[in-house]
């Protein structure tokens, strides 16, 4: 197939999904598949289908934004949130405003609050999560998980925080209640600002080096005085320095003051 590059400009006008932005050959390689899947044959054909078939359109967008997710997930490096991190930034603060960064399906602010829970009532608990897919924020609402998403999560998380219903888990509204859910280009719209915690957790690996680049001087101007950005396991940055920012800990990075 031909004209992906016109594809992508035309996709870009349409949803405001800058696909330049992400590796092409790798990005390449998951729309191809899907417009194999769906038994079209040029990129013109797919694109057109997309702007008359939202099912198809919403089917597109989900399977761009790699929704793949769970509680606790790298749970040494939650260990380091709880023992570490968030007792260094509660020295500067009594209260912390926190962003879940392309926050999927809701495990990750979800075990954001149940982690804080050791650090605060829950009526003092909010984490802003956003996402650009509407389908992952919508089943992060309904916050309904299934046994293996939650095997990483502490025992105790579980039995307090969670129904069971039939062989699927679903999390209770005292949690649920706690997590402000918006939808957000990470390429596109205005970054909150004054975070203390920002998590953005195996997003950055699927970008350019050169929106790599400009994603992590914007998480820096998000952050406030001593916040923390904290990134995936497989996501370490390189000279964390040229963006005025300092490791704290493994994948833990502090802002510069």
């Amino acid at each position: 197939m031909r004209d992906y590059d016109g594809f992508i400009g035309k996709v870009y006008k349409k949803t405001g999904i800058d696909l330049s932005s992400y590796k092409e050959r790798q990005m390449k390689r998951r729309i191809d598949s899907l417009i194999s899947r769906n038994q079209f044959n040029t990129y013109e054909d797919y694109f057109q289908a997309l702007c008359s078939n939202t099912k198809l359109l919403n089917e597109f967008i989900n399977y761009l934004t790699i929704n793949v997710s769970e509680f606790y997930r790298n749970q040494q490096q939650w260990d380091v949130l709880e023992k570490d991190v968030i007792p260094s930034l509660l020295q500067h603060k009594s209260k912390l405003k926190i962003w879940s960064a392309a926050c999927s399906t809701g495990e990750e602010p979800y075990s954001l609050v149940m982690l804080l829970t050791k650090f605060f009532k829950l009526n003092e608990i909010n984490i802003l999560a956003t996402d650009l897919d509407d389908g992952a924020m919508n089943k992060a609402k309904t916050g309904i998980y299934s046994s293996k998403s939650i095997e990483n999560l502490p025992s105790e998380f579980i039995s307090k925080y969670f129904d069971k219903i039939n062989d699927s888990y679903m999390i209770k509204d005292c949690i649920k209640n706690r997590v402000t859910f918006k939808k957000h280009n990470l390429l596109e719209n205005p970054y909150p600002e004054k975070c203390d915690l920002i998590v953005c957790r195996n997003v950055m690996i699927y970008f350019t080096e050169e929106t790599k680049n400009k994603m992590y001087h914007r998480f820096h101007d998000s952050l406030d005085s001593n916040g923390v950005l904290f990134v995936g396991s497989t996501e370490q940055i390189i000279l964390p320095n040229r963006y005025r920012l300092t490791p704290l800990k493994t994948f833990f990075y502090q802002k510069v003051k």
